[in-house]
């Protein structure tokens, strides 16, 4: 096994994400990560453990009885969730998760109230939070940092492993894996995810939800990804260059209403306008095509569904709430259980939570 302790910083950072991946799995070998840093890291059979594994601790959960076991399966371990950006639901679904296995939490979600405004740097406050704490959760507007603290860490006397719960423009995986799981379940009684159709619409560019969703979607079989949206938010080069190097069947295009005709699922995204680099920039841009309300729904199949990583402003109408197809509010829901099975998989406990007795 190749170790982040074997490799100087200069050479990892210059790897491919692929030749990265093997410097970050766990000293099992199992294929499980010990640092989760990109959607890159998953394979589909890597996918499909962690999804039965959330799977296995919901339905655990059901009972009191299961949910007082799942509480000691990791008692003895403390996370830190190092959020530096502002975040709700990827905070909250994090901390309900670590409450799920019963890992005690602490928490920075501003630098100002961290030593961090005295002039500490992020690498000795990482390492401070390694004194103290088992694992880090952290988000960042800053492009890379929880891969740069991974290494850190892995080259210090406490290596803990770190979960990028949000990294600048470029990653945010554990909302990939809650994105998969959530398209798993929507389709699992429907000949599965294999063979569809899968629309991104919004703010390409900057999505990062979007950049690592869509690598994940390669996993699967003939899935047919369709990017919408203005030619200023249009997806990025380098996921274009990664798709048609794999041989994905993609389009790019600025039509919302063609491309629901065939969607099997929709994927909304906000406009990413904390990004502008001048004030005001993304208001310039006309979006009043893209979006989302009951003309578009009358378009979606009846088995398609209506995805949003959320927060949502007026892309995704109101009136499309209540629709069955409308799955955002789950795929929120998702997220606690597909963080709490990654969490356990990454301290290794994902086959004593799948043999118990409950």
């Amino acid at each position: 096994m190749k170790r982040l302790n074997e490799i100087e910083w200069e050479k990892f950072e210059a790897l491919s994400l692929e030749e990265k991946r093997p410097y970050l799995e766990r000293v099992e070998g199992d294929g499980m990560p010990y640092h989760t840093l990109f959607a890159q890291q998953f394979d589909r059979p890597v996918l499909e453990r962690l999804c039965a594994l959330a799977n296995r601790i919901r339905f655990i959960n059901k009972s009191k009885e299961g949910a007082l076991y799942l509480k000691g399966v990791l008692a003895h371990k403390r996370a830190m969730l190092y959020f530096s950006q502002p975040s709700s639901r990827t905070f909250l679904s994090h901390l309900a998760a670590c409450q799920i296995l019963g890992i005690t939490t602490g928490s920075v979600r501003d630098a100002a109230t961290s030593s961090e405004f005295k002039g500490e740097s992020r690498e000795d406050s990482v390492r401070t939070f390694s004194s103290y704490f088992d694992m880090i959760i952290m988000r960042s507007p800053e492009q890379g940092l929880a891969e740069r603290m991974a290494w850190e860490l892995s080259n210090s006397s406490r290596s803990i492993p770190i979960i990028n719960a949000g990294s600048g423009k470029d990653q945010h995986p554990t909302q990939a894996l809650l994105d998969i799981y959530t398209l798993m379940r929507s389709f699992e009684e429907k000949g599965g995810l294999d063979g569809r159709t899968v629309v991104f619409c919004g703010d390409l560019m900057r999505g990062r939800t979007v950049r690592s969703l869509s690598y994940l979607l390669t996993d699967f079989r003939n899935v047919r990804q369709v990017f919408v949206a203005p030619q200023e938010l249009q997806v990025p080069a380098d996921v274009v260059m990664i798709l048609a190097r794999r041989g994905i069947d993609f389009e790019v295009t600025d039509n919302l209403r063609e491309a629901v005709k065939s969607a099997d699922a929709v994927y909304m995204t906000r406009i990413q306008d904390e990004w502008d680099s001048a004030k005001g920039a993304s208001a310039r841009i006309d979006t009043s095509r893209f979006k989302f309300g009951a003309e578009e729904l009358k378009l979606l199949k009846p088995d398609g569904c209506l995805l949003h990583p959320l927060p949502r402003r007026d892309e995704i109408a109101v009136c499309c709430d209540r629709d069955p197809r409308a799955m955002y509010w789950r795929q929120m829901r998702n997220g606690m259980w597909i963080r709490a099975a990654l969490i356990a998989a990454t301290f290794g406990f994902e086959k004593d939570i799948m043999s118990c007795g409950y």
